[in-house]
């Protein structure tokens, strides 16, 4: 299985592994998985650390690298196909973290690793992340 974590999926890995639900949990620690995280979830951690909005984020940001590598999480750079693909999305959603997350997951084939019930409803193949 190929695994997408959204940017909260993510930081509950890292961080604080209890929130996320045993099941995606264990689905991300299964070795015969592919985990990645996108891009997208750096920049939006960064942006949220640099506004104040999430001063936990800090070390991660900092260690992002040496973090994924640790936890053999690959990185998942944004094309120019996947920026496109957000932007023509039919859906209402207009956060941009959101929808490059949403269209990497479809073009990429990976399946959302998240607690987002909006992403939950709009990826059936969705895997929840509480």
């Amino acid at each position: 299985m190929r695994l997408l974590l959204d940017t909260h999926a993510l930081a509950w890995f890292l961080m604080d592994r209890p929130r996320l639900a045993p099941s995606a949990l264990a689905t991300i620690q299964d070795g015969k998985n592919e985990v990645c995280v996108s891009a997208v979830s750096a920049w939006e951690m960064a942006v949220k650390f640099h506004l104040g909005k999430w001063p936990e984020a800090g070390p991660v940001i900092e260690g992002w690298e040496a973090l994924l590598d640790a936890n053999q999480i690959g990185a998942l750079p944004i094309t120019a196909a996947h920026a496109v693909a957000a932007a023509g999305l039919d859906w209402p959603h207009r956060d941009p973290f959101d929808r490059l997350l949403v269209a990497q997951a479809r073009a990429e084939r990976f399946r959302l690793v998240t607690a987002d019930p909006i992403l939950l409803g709009f990826l059936p193949d969705a895997l929840p992340a509480r």
